[in-house]
């Protein structure tokens, strides 16, 4: 979202619960000249997920150039252990609340418009995680499919599918875990920083990345296993 806002994007981003952290991101934007916009909204609710589109197109006004779905939970669960509650929050975090971001994207994108979606590298090298990586798998699926159905506008709709990143969700997921694994299989010797990921998204929602459609690119510095 910073990249986006430093390349001249106004953006409009949402939060799940930290307002803080939020605003935060707002007043840094702003310090560097950029304008952007937080909103709070559950994306796995449908009513918070209307909210928020409203509030996109007041802040944006007549049509969008590039949408970006990030929104993900990650339930650490191995399949013996996922209750039906677990089941039903996953999808709707991961799957079903990014489907209706692509819809909304397909109604209100100009032409050439750019859709990224933020996947993992879980659907390739799977984990016991089976909730992440089976609703991670499903908006592939879904961005693909838009791809199709949106080239004719010349709208491009592609999915970023980070390795081992050095977020707050990597180490929540994997208590306790130690990376220098991770590190060891991945060709460039380190774990992911957000800024690389941001790099692929913005090279993606610019003019050079006109003719790629449809892809699945691995943002993971080369993990090899």
């Amino acid at each position: 979202m910073r990249r986006l806002a430093a390349d001249g994007a106004t953006v409009v981003f949402s939060y799940l619960r930290n307002e803080a952290a939020a605003q935060q991101v707002v007043d840094e934007v702003s310090e560097a000249g950029g304008k952007a916009f937080a909103v709070q909204a559950d994306q796995g609710s449908m009513r918070e997920l209307d909210s928020l589109f409203g509030e996109t197109d007041e802040h944006l006004g007549d049509g969008l150039d590039i949408v970006v779905a990030n929104a993900a939970g990650c339930p650490t669960a191995p399949i013996g252990e996922v209750t039906e509650e677990m089941y039903d929050r996953a999808m709707a975090a991961n799957a079903k609340g990014p489907f209706f971001v692509l819809q909304y994207a397909s109604r209100r994108l100009k032409a050439n418009g750019r859709i990224i979606v933020i996947s993992t590298l879980n659907t390739r090298i799977h984990s016991p995680a089976v909730l992440y990586c089976g609703s991670k798998g499903a908006i592939e699926q879904f961005t693909q499919s838009a791809a199709l159905t949106l080239g004719e506008r010349g709208i491009t709709a592609n999915i970023v599918s980070p390795g081992f990143t050095e977020t707050e969700l990597l180490y929540q997921s994997n208590p306790g875990a130690d990376f220098s694994k991770a590190t060891e299989v991945t060709a460039l010797g380190r774990l992911g920083q957000p800024d690389d990921v941001a790099g692929v998204v913005a090279f993606l929602a610019g003019p050079d990345s006109g003719w790629i459609t449809a892809q699945n690119i691995l943002a993971t510095g080369g993990v090899l296993a």
